[in-house]
């Protein structure tokens, strides 16, 4: 009479399990470069990403499938990644602004977009593609001329949920 004392009890003991739960979200936001920058060199003391200077300005994709949720961040250059040695200062200019849109709604970022120091932030409220440019200018000492050799710098863009 020992054993089935103890196969009831066996069963009496409680049994657990976990079960996991798993979702995967993807980018509703994507950022893809279209042209990288060039620096044009119109005079010694200047290197210039516009097109009348001999550059060409870097343009950055972003594709957003769920309108009014992010904020496009892009930030131009303030000094450079990599350079010769430079012994005076340099100074920065520059801008980004919409170069291209695949919906006409899009138009209205330009004139909404906001600035602070080398920074624009732009409010995607409308599903779909749009194309932003990014002049970047940057003037050596007082009529120095850049030293020789290749120069690089950096737009940094963000794509940041609100």
């Amino acid at each position: 009479m020992k054993y089935p004392i103890l196969i009831l009890s066996m069963c009496a003991m409680p049994v657990l399990a976990e079960v996991n739960i798993i979702g995967n979200v993807s980018a509703k936001c994507v950022i893809q470069t279209d042209t990288s920058g060039v620096y044009g060199n119109p005079t010694a003391d200047k290197l210039s990403t516009l097109a009348a200077d001999g550059g060409i300005e870097p343009i950055i994709r972003y594709d957003v499938a769920i309108a009014d949720y992010y904020e496009a961040k892009i930030t131009h250059p303030n000094s450079f990644s990599s350079s010769p040695t430079l012994t005076d200062t340099v100074a920065w200019t520059g801008g980004t602004s919409v170069s291209q849109t695949s919906d006409a709604g899009m138009a209205a970022y330009d004139t909404a977009k906001v600035t602070y120091d080398n920074v624009t932030v732009f409010d995607l409220t409308v599903a779909g593609s749009t194309w932003f440019s990014t002049a970047s200018t940057a003037s050596y000492g007082v009529s120095k001329p850049f030293t020789g050799g290749t120069y690089t710098a950096i737009v940094q863009a963000e794509c940041i949920a609100k």
